[in-house]
């Protein structure tokens, strides 16, 4: 049953045949509509070619919407203890009623050989380029080349957009030392091998702009990565994921300001190593009544260069180690009902002396959380949600409550495994 599959997938990568307009037509229904709750039933091979739902003509376009009421008990910090304010994180919540950001999708095959797409976030007037890509369709021998802007295929969790994350916000290891999802300028080259199971490999050069890198050091290529992603399927109910990643960020001239507003600024080396693992379950791969999903991500980072800092300026060598890993589970219990559970814990580096007391320094403190959410689909397009996050990432605990509604408009393609 396996090598059928995957005889039927490695026939898709390796020929390039046109997508011909009915075929498209008859796509243009997102997945997600057959089984209400997602793509539980996609697996983990289903990486490589990007869901076709248009053509060069009539481009697939879709507006995604998400907002949040969200109540902090007073104690609340948006700091996490022992890290710098990482980046733009995406999906950040804000007390109160507000816009967590809009999406809007534009895809479509350019031709037979070439798909493209570009995703706005659009929030607070602006307009943001998120990815802005093309991938080939029929390179062969299973590679497939993406250049342009895009998420890195780092680990589990950074490729999903908010609209598909399962909780209101982000784990917390991706937040503080991601910045959210880590997305750069750059070209990707990955390669799904002729095995009995899925195989990936992957490989990234990137402009290294982004948290953790900055400055797109090293002549514009600041940032490199490397992925391997394993695959299969347990009988006829389950199916797993399983990767690893390395990712080599240069930081020139990284600044973040504390409190005070003093400017401390990095420039060294940030290394990150990711581990993923998810399993899913769905009667006979039928998804529609019940299902079940666990991930898991554990990532560290070992930074080493020197921070600038003070008036007059003065240099301080650092180096940390710094980890975190999270775990969840979603049960759909009942059609359009879900309850998940998650959990986060993180652990900061010891900065020098010079640095002691500062954003960087986790005084002893172990950041960590615990999350509880139930949602409701009333179709592949609307969910609504409430959470429940008990919060220690600052020495004093902090409830939080959410609120949340996401909508999707027009035709969007299916999401990865």
């Amino acid at each position: 049953m396996i090598k059928k599959q995957f005889a039927v997938i490695g026939m898709a990568a390796v020929l390039s045949q046109p997508v011909i307009a009915q075929e498209e037509t008859q796509q243009r229904t997102p997945p997600e509509a057959k089984s209400g709750t997602g793509d539980e039933m996609r697996r983990p091979w289903q990486t490589q070619r990007p869901i076709v739902t248009s053509n060069a003509f009539n481009p697939a376009v879709s507006l995604l919407l998400y907002g949040t009421y969200s109540r902090f008990t007073k104690s609340y910090q948006e700091d996490i203890h022992g890290f710098v304010p990482a980046g733009d994180a995406h999906g950040a919540t804000r007390e109160g009623l507000s816009l967590q950001g809009s999406e809007l999708v534009l895809s479509s095959n350019v031709d037979d050989k070439f798909y493209g797409s570009l995703i706005l976030k659009l929030e607070d007037g602006k307009a943001q380029v998120e990815e802005a890509f093309f991938q080939t369709l029929g390179l062969p021998q299973g590679l497939t080349v993406k250049g342009g802007r895009f998420l890195s295929g780092i680990g589990y969790l950074n490729e999903q957009h908010p609209h598909f994350w399962d909780f209101v916000d982000i784990a917390l290891p991706y937040r503080a030392m991601l910045g959210g999802n880590y997305g750069d300028d750059g070209v990707q080259l990955r390669w799904v091998a002729p095995a009995p199971l899925f195989v990936e490999f992957g490989a990234e050069a990137l402009r290294g702009e982004n948290f953790p890198a900055a400055g797109a050091a090293k002549r514009g290529i600041g940032a490199r990565s490397a992925f391997v992603n394993l695959g299969d399927d347990v009988g006829l109910s389950h199916s797993w994921r399983a990767g690893v990643a390395r990712l080599e960020a240069d930081a020139q001239g990284r600044t973040f300001e504390d409190h005070a507003h003093n400017e401390y600024s990095f420039t060294g080396k940030a290394p990150l190593n990711v581990a993923n693992f998810v399993w899913k379950w769905a009667p006979l791969r039928n998804p529609a009544v019940t299902n079940f999903k666990f991930q898991a991500e554990y990532l560290q980072r070992d930074e080493s260069g020197a921070y600038t800092f003070g008036s007059p300026a003065q240099d301080v060598r650092y180096g940390a180690k710094q980890s975190g890993w999270y775990a969840q589970a979603v049960y759909q219990f009942m059609p359009r009902w879900r309850v998940g559970a998650r959990y986060d814990e993180l652990k900061g580096g010891m900065p020098p002396v010079e640095l002691a007391g500062t954003l960087l320094d986790p005084e002893g403190h172990k950041p960590q959380r615990a999350s509880v959410m139930l949602d409701f689909s009333n179709s592949a397009f609307s969910r609504l949600r409430v959470q429940f996050s008990h919060n220690q990432t600052a020495p004093k605990d902090a409830n939080e409550i959410y609120l949340q509604y996401i909508m999707s408009l027009g035709a969007h393609g299916a999401h990865k495994f």
